[in-house]
């Protein structure tokens, strides 16, 4: 019981200060160039757009509650949906600690495959998503004080209280999800104990992989935390593969990510959005053990 509250309270303490610096840094840049400008960067150009929303993700060491700030303001800027879909799948799986990690502990194989089928399914699942006309299950995004002409930068100083105030009101609609959803995650970490996931996805379980990756989603873990934690339940018995679906599945989907985006998305695309993140730890669970 101690436990499942101290990390209740870790994790939205961290979630709050991380979203708030993030939110105001993001409001910063969208005051500073506008949402055309910002628009036009991401646009298709000698780069097509979502390769730079992959780019984005990989350089960005985001867990996936952090990157709904950049998420929103991206949205708000305009940014296409397949571009800033790749971003929101990529963001919390490909950063360059993460791979080096996986290559530490793992082996370059693995981080390889690894690498290959996360930028893969961020890349193909936003163009099946966009041609299932799921763009249309974005909720509108209000752009705070947007009078639709750019005004002009006074500087950061002067920029820094309206950018708060604009932080603000995307922080206070996710108060709610959040709350609850950290809830859930931190009740579900404190309580079920690593030796009850080993017994049921064990090596020798032929169900291992897709249980270990819905398994993963409740649980709202950084993949980099997830790494040596993945090494001592492989150690201890648990399928490689299975290890994988189980890091993917709690990086990519937390429980706290899923009730935010609530705020953002209908849940149509709430719910395609979740069975993406199963559907890329189930593919990396399955491919990983063949070249290991």
């Amino acid at each position: 019981m101690i436990h499942a509250v101290q990390t209740f309270g870790l994790i939205l303490v961290e979630l709050l200060v991380l979203f708030s610096l993030i939110s105001v840094l993001v409001a910063l840049v969208n005051r500073r160039f506008g949402p055309d400008r910002i628009q036009s960067w991401m646009a298709d150009g000698r780069l097509p757009g979502p390769l730079k929303g992959l780019l984005l993700g990989a350089i960005t060491p985001f867990c996936s509650c952090s990157t709904l700030p950049v998420l929103a303001g991206m949205l708000k800027s305009g940014v296409a949906f397949r571009t800033s879909m790749t971003f929101l799948i990529s963001s919390p799986l490909l950063d360059p600690i993460i791979v080096a990690g996986v290559v530490l502990l793992f082996g370059w194989r693995i981080a390889l495959v690894y690498t290959v089928v996360t930028a893969a399914w961020s890349l193909l699942a936003p163009l099946v998503w966009e041609r299932l006309g799921m763009a249309s299950q974005l909720k509108r995004v209000k752009v705070v004080g947007d009078d639709s002409t750019p005004h002009p930068w006074a500087g950061l100083r002067n920029e820094i209280r309206p950018a708060l105030g604009e932080a603000w009101a995307d922080l206070r609609p996710l108060l709610v999800p959040m709350v609850l959803g950290v809830s859930v995650g931190a009740c579900i970490y404190g309580f079920v104990p690593q030796n009850q996931l080993v017994a049921v996805a064990g090596d020798d379980k032929p169900w291992a992989v897709p249980l270990a990756a819905v398994l993963g989603v409740p649980l709202y873990v950084r993949i980099e935390t997830m790494l040596p934690i993945g090494l001592a339940l492989s150690s201890t018995g648990m399928g490689l593969g299975a290890v994988f679906a189980l890091m993917i599945g709690g990086a990519g989907a937390s429980i706290p990510e899923i009730s935010m985006l609530t705020a953002l998305f209908k849940p149509r695309l709430v719910v395609t959005f979740v069975v993406t993140v199963i559907g890329t730890a189930i593919a990396a669970g399955y491919l990983i053990p063949l070249i290991a």
